[in-house]
């Protein structure tokens, strides 16, 4: 592990970046879009099975592990990677997005955060030092420091005594880290949808100095066109030689938006959550399988599609499968999901590093408004 980490550009197209982050675990292709392992697990996948979707990285969650198994445990066991049998890059978020949505059940203070556990009411505190603590047990690749991120709409006061803190939190969760070589750590940014409070977080950070920044406190009930509205100007104000990541994004078409403004890793629990309730997401559009469109359908999802789902299995079996509640349904969809969306962040990359970016975008665009095959 004597690698450090690092992030090298390759190309850029317009605000589009692709590039290659550099760590001890393996090369992280971007732009990256990170599958959501919440609890030690992408549910309904092996990992060898989100390997072979494309991915580099998956996410995991401080605030769900460190309840359950607990960190420490992990730790005794020999780590997130050989627990959940992962030997690639895996980032962990703070636990600090988790802990600020349980509202009744916790209390902020410039400390940190007390809070009762969802799963049997136990108290837990939560700080900037106890967070890095957690995500070193973890034995995370890239670690988040710990922020707070208030829901939108909020008044002006409340985004920048909210920002501020994280900032004062920022420099303790950069404190604490101490000096791992190979391990990196990413500030957050914040200030909601007010321009000059994202200018002030962003000033802070770089004067702190991380491995990577995030945009954080987007996709929190915004809406698109606000998002894509701050997501015009925040990533620039980011030092242009560092990984930018856009936390929870999201749609198919949210992620391209995201790149096309400078963005690099992405996460989203959507496609294998989406997958476990029947949603397909396809180059012509979401298909619900549950609809009885599709009951005697001998058609694949996507005949462009080389996933297994695609590959082997017809709507009607998979509308089968999802109306009879069989595991093997989410397991399928979750597949074609997963493999549908390193689908595009590879067309991307490629797009970028061709100078072809905007060609693909309005092809991407174009597929997606034609909508699902006509029925039989």
């Amino acid at each position: 592990m004597a690698e450090l980490f690092n992030f090298e550009m390759t190309a850029t197209d317009g605000k589009a970046r692709t590039g290659v982050i550099h760590t001890p675990r393996g090369d992280i292709r971007t732009p990256a879009f990170m599958p959501v392992g919440t609890a030690a697990t992408v549910k309904a996948m092996m990992p060898e099975s989100v390997r072979a979707t494309g991915a580099d990285i998956l996410l995991g969650n401080t605030y769900h592990l460190m309840l359950r198994p607990t960190a420490e445990r992990i730790d005794r066991l020999g780590g997130l990677h050989k627990f959940m049998n992962w030997d690639r890059p895996i980032l962990t978020d703070s636990g600090g997005f988790q802990v600020m949505s349980l509202a009744g059940l916790r209390k902020l203070t410039e400390k940190g955060v007390t809070f009762k556990s969802h799963i049997d009411g136990s108290r837990h505190e939560l700080t900037p030092e106890r967070s890095m603590e957690i995500q070193a047990l973890l034995g995370s690749d890239i670690v988040m420091c710990f922020d707070e991120c208030p829901a939108l709409p909020a008044d002006r006061d409340r985004i920048a005594e909210s920002m501020r803190l994280s900032m004062r939190w920022a420099e303790r969760s950069r404190e604490a880290f101490g000096d791992r070589p190979g391990h990196a750590l990413f500030g957050i940014q914040q200030g909601g949808l007010e321009q000059d409070f994202r200018e002030e977080s962003a000033e802070a950070l770089t004067k702190i100095g991380f491995d990577g920044y995030a945009v954080g406190g987007l996709a929190v009930g915004e809406g698109q066109e606000a998002m894509f509205g701050c997501l015009d100007y925040a990533p620039d104000m980011l030092p242009v030689d560092k990984p930018r990541y856009l936390m929870g994004v999201g749609k198919p078409d949210d992620i391209v938006g995201a790149v096309a403004r400078g963005i690099d890793m992405m996460d989203c629990v959507l496609p294998s959550r989406s997958g476990r309730t029947g949603q397909a997401f396809t180059r012509h559009g979401v298909v619900n399988i549950k609809n009885a469109r599709h009951q005697d359908d001998p058609r694949p999802l996507d005949e462009n599609c080389s996933c297994p789902a695609c590959s082997n299995y017809s709507r009607a079996y998979l509308h089968h499968v999802f109306r009879s509640n069989e595991m093997i349904s989410g397991m399928l969809l979750t597949w074609h999901n997963l493999h549908y969306f390193q689908d595009i962040m590879a067309g991307m990359r490629e797009s970028i590093a061709a100078g072809t970016f905007d060609a693909w975008q309005k092809n991407f665009h174009d597929m997606r408004a034609q909508g699902d095959i006509e029925q039989l």
